[in-house]
């Protein structure tokens, strides 16, 4: 049986189309994704992200555990600032990708993937053993919405959140005599902020925030425009983009790999050395020439031969073309036979389509780094 959350029924009443997504019963659209999408580009939208998964490590020796678990360099955290960062197994490949957050010392927030939350907590736990820390799996006690769009904060300014977080990092609020959290982050190349709090209050939040929304044209947004939005701006999708056999530096994430680090976590050795030696895979974005749409698992061909897989595609609403990333084979670690401009043929239906390699993201963000 598929789980739902707490804002189900809302989405039900708004005439939603609901899938099922990562085991929970989810809003895909409630009028259409073109729609909604350009309403996250040119105002605000309300998304219900409650799938995703909140994970508490707290205790005396939280730190070097993180330390030993990801790649970035978790002691450079002040309180309440947050990092993007991914989970490797001790191979190097990706288990999930995060967003940790210093909540106080010795207490950290992970964010995990809705796919992964199992996963997750299941690899954190094997890896504590000799560490002083309590690992709690708060994700069925919180719902998390998030507001983006160019029209977002301005919302939230009206509601009386006069001082927003700074990007990537977290604070206590009150909206509508709500006690809450909110954070200066979000998953589509717009600015904005997702909000955490306990699911006694979801539904009443929802309500507030939409009517409150009004004048500035909100409107509910499900994960179908989430998925659009999200690969304008060039963000990876676990099970798409990531898996466990992708490196972060194979899929162009060596920027979120802390260089100087001197504390050992599980893959580091190969993932430091493809930064310093090359890889012979890497992801690449492209843009359609006709009119074909690539999807996930779509094989790339370049001069006859196969070279690669589509991990991610489709229709950008803002650019009005068809577009995709996709990972393809270096012909070696110190030459790249995909530059920007070069011509490849994604398989679409037993017929090839020629696509042009470009630069990501596919769309200027405007999220405030």
């Amino acid at each position: 049986m598929t789980k739902q959350t707490f804002l189900h029924d809302r989405h039900i009443e708004l005439g939603a189309k609901m899938v099922d997504f990562a085991g929970w019963d989810m809003p895909v659209q409630y009028t259409s994704i073109i729609e909604e999408h350009k309403t996250v580009r040119e105002s605000v939208g309300l998304f219900d992200v409650s799938h995703m998964g909140e994970l508490i490590v707290q205790g005396k020796d939280a730190l070097p555990f993180l330390q030993k678990l990801v790649p970035q360099d978790i002691k450079k955290l002040v309180n309440s600032k947050a990092v993007y960062c991914q989970l490797p197994n001790k191979d190097g490949g990706l288990i999930d990708d995060l967003i940790i957050y210093k909540m106080e010392e010795n207490k950290y927030l992970i964010i995990a993937n809705a796919s992964r939350v199992d996963e997750d907590l299941n690899w954190i736990t094997r890896n504590s053993l000799g560490f002083d820390v309590k690992i709690i799996n708060e994700s069925h006690n919180y719902s998390l919405l998030a507001l983006q769009g160019p029209k977002a904060c301005d919302l939230i300014r009206s509601l009386g959140i006069i001082e927003l977080p700074p990007f990537f990092s977290i604070k206590r609020g009150v909206l509508f005599n709500i006690n809450l959290w909110i954070s200066r982050t979000g998953y589509t190349g717009e600015d904005g902020i997702e909000i955490m709090v306990y699911n006694d209050y979801a539904e009443y939040l929802w309500d507030k925030l939409l009517e409150a929304g009004k004048t500035y044209g909100i409107k509910p947004i499900g994960l179908g425009a989430r998925d659009t939005l999200r690969l304008e701006a060039s963000l990876p999708l676990y099970g798409n983009d990531l898996d466990t056999e992708t490196t972060p530096v194979e899929a162009g994430l060596a920027w979120s790999v802390a260089k100087d680090k001197t504390e050992d976590y599980n893959g580091k050795e190969r993932i430091m050395d493809q930064i310093k030696n090359g890889t012979d895979k890497k992801i690449v974005g492209f843009k359609m020439l006709d009119r074909g749409i690539a999807r996930h698992g779509y094989e790339v061909f370049k001069d006859g031969e196969k070279v690669g897989i589509v991990t991610s595609g489709g229709i950008s609403p803002t650019r009005g073309d068809n577009i995709g990333m996709a990972y393809v084979q270096l012909k070696s670690k110190n030459l790249d036979n995909f530059p920007v401009g070069s011509t490849i043929q994604i398989m679409i239906r037993e017929k090839l389509h020629d696509a042009e390699i470009v630069k990501r993201p596919f769309v200027v963000k405007r999220n405030k780094g």
